[in-house]
């Protein structure tokens, strides 16, 4: 969960926001840890983020009330939150309900194919922000050690590729993900 904060924290910023991630804000009735806060020309983004790792799996109606609720108790605390927008971000696909019950109340769902445009997969072909997960040349391991190492992006690789070194891994693969970072970034 949190190594997907901070790469959707990066794709916000990609697109010009001021993005926080693990921001504690103080609702109605409790205090809130909230996944992003990414704020552009004004306006301010609340987002809860949902990664699952299990193939198949649909981000459910349930998810999106108890976001909605924490959403609706930030709006109560302040009218600092009033003009908010309500956002879940989520790593897959949504069950219908879900996507019923965001456009009934006013929460936008950003998944891995919803909305039709401007989906997760769209954001990440636009800011070129892939996380080294895609990078075919590294082993689980060798990725894992980028991500624990804070460079878990192809764009972190792909500017210093030291890193990959620092970490260590092999010249040699080293090289041939330092290579394949830079085409996925288009550098």
């Amino acid at each position: 969960g949190f190594p997907f904060e901070r790469f959707v924290a990066e794709i916000f910023r990609a697109r010009g926001y001021q993005a926080e991630h693990g921001v504690m804000l103080k609702g109605r009735c409790v205090e809130h840890e909230v996944d992003l806060v990414a704020t552009k020309d004004g306006v301010r983004t609340i987002a809860e983020l949902k990664f699952h790792n299990e193939a198949g799996y649909k981000t459910d109606v349930k998810v999106a009330l108890y976001i909605h609720a924490r959403f609706e108790d930030l709006k109560k605390a302040s009218s600092d939150h009033a003009s908010d927008i309500p956002l879940l971000i989520t790593n897959t696909k949504f069950t219908q309900n879900a996507i019923d019950y965001g456009n009934c109340v006013g929460l936008s769902l950003i998944g891995w194919t919803y909305p039709h445009t401007g989906n997760l997969q769209d954001l990440i072909q636009e800011t070129h922000m892939y996380p080294v997960t895609v990078l075919t040349s590294l082993s689980n391991q060798e990725k894992k050690m980028l991500i624990e190492a804070d460079a878990g992006l192809c764009s972190a690789v792909a500017k210093d590729s030291d890193v990959l070194g620092r970490v260590g891994i092999s010249k040699d693969t080293a090289e041939r993900a330092f290579e394949e970072s830079r085409a996925l970034c288009g550098l």
